[in-house]
């Protein structure tokens, strides 16, 4: 296993001019000032909202009542909220970590350094540190020179260490959702860089999802001591989220066929290059998909559970996809929003309930349309 324990890496140097905490990286195009619509929702220029409807926890996103949080983002990629509902947005090919309140303007908060942007790779997934109240940390998946590779930095300044790297990169498939699990460990999506043999290869840590502690290191309880894999045979893992009993579940591209939405069990194989979709186990080697689509469909990344339902974002798709949960099964998934704003890439909840939602049409695949990229919210009520 390619796998480093943290380490030193660069210190970030922000670029010349950036202000403190708080000042916008990028504003609004004009100068109009804020109106407030039926309903209650001030917008600013150009349609941005200055003010939020609130939101519960405890309720189901109102897809019919979107609210346009930021536009103007360049392939906003990763997304996850600070403790107090503050959203954090990765840019992709500009390897720029912005910090977005509800209701106010996108601020520079770092610029991660090595990050090595091209085709589909760069600065992609964020995960908040469940200890971040006191230890302030943030981790990124991004595309370095030489492979991928999981990093960390204090979001208030400081250096940048390097949690876990190894992972094979190329110009597709590099995985790079990253999220906190309920167990307080880091769980990695992976992808297979091209080179499928790698996804059926214990000793790779590439078409896995992997399990690691907080500082890279193997988490205790995997499937094999002393390895971080915690699942393998994925072709491109793009989206990780867990339901109320702990159960997780995962997105998955496929490649010609169909794209997927698989049950996480940890020592389990999902089969490829073997398998595409649903097909033969093998008397029980392979785990099926719960959920399939054609790949011209969906080409599912970003996922999120909440108020009973998965949200999975569509890319070539161009829609978000819903399917009702029902224990560790999924009912018959729904098609929304199709069309309405081009290619999705990541959904989220946020602390209020709120669903946010990237789009993804400045990603060299999509039609770009006046203000992209946009970032959207749909309050829970």
């Amino acid at each position: 296993m390619r796998h480093t324990s943290v380490r030193s890496a660069l210190v970030i140097v922000l670029a010349a001019g950036v202000a403190a905490c708080g000042s916008p990286a990028a504003a609004p195009a004009g100068g109009a000032a804020a109106s407030t619509p039926a309903g209650g929702v001030a917008s600013g220029p150009a349609g941005v909202a200055t003010s939020t409807a609130r939101s519960s926890p405890s309720a189901a996103p109102d897809l019919a009542s979107p609210e346009e949080m930021a536009r103007g983002i360049d392939v906003p990629w990763g997304l996850a909220f600070l403790p107090g509902g503050e959203a954090l947005i990765a840019e992709r090919d500009t390897g720029r970590v912005l910090r977005l309140a509800p209701g106010g303007r996108p601020a520079l908060m770092r610029q991660v350094a090595g990050v090595d942007s091209g085709g589909e790779g760069g600065l992609l997934g964020l995960a908040v540190s469940p200890g971040f109240a006191t230890d302030n940390l943030v981790y990124a998946y991004l595309t370095a020179a030489n492979d991928n590779r999981v990093v960390r930095f204090r979001l208030d300044g400081g250096g940048q260490e390097v949690v876990f790297d190894g992972i094979a990169k190329a110009s597709f498939h590099n995985g790079g959702r990253i999220a906190f699990g309920p167990d307080g460990m880091l769980y990695v999506g992976t992808g297979d860089a091209g080179n499928t043999a790698s996804s059926q290869d214990p000793a790779s840590p590439n078409g896995k999802i992997l399990r690691i502690t907080p500082d890279g290191d193997p988490a205790p309880g995997n499937p094999a001591a002393d390895s971080p894999v915690y699942s393998l045979g994925h072709r491109n893992v793009q989206g990780l989220d867990w339901d109320p009993e702990g159960r997780l579940f995962a997105t998955e591209f496929g490649q010609n066929d169909l794209d997927e939405v698989n049950l996480i069990r940890a020592g389990a194989n999902y089969g490829w290059p073997q398998v595409e979709g649903e097909g033969g186990t093998q008397g029980g080697r392979f785990t099926n998909p719960l959920v399939t689509w054609p790949v011209r469909e969906a080409s599912p990344s970003g996922m999120a559970i909440t108020a009973g339902t998965v949200y999975v974002a569509g890319l070539r798709g161009e829609r978000l996809w819903t399917a009702p949960l029902d224990g560790d099964r999924l009912g018959t998934p729904t098609a929304r929003l199709t069309g309405a704003y081009g290619r999705l890439r990541t959904v989220e909840v946020a602390p209020d309930g709120a669903l946010w939602l990237t789009t993804s049409n400045t990603d060299g695949r999509g039609d770009v349309r006046d203000g992209d990229d946009r970032l959207l919210r749909f309050p829970a009520r």
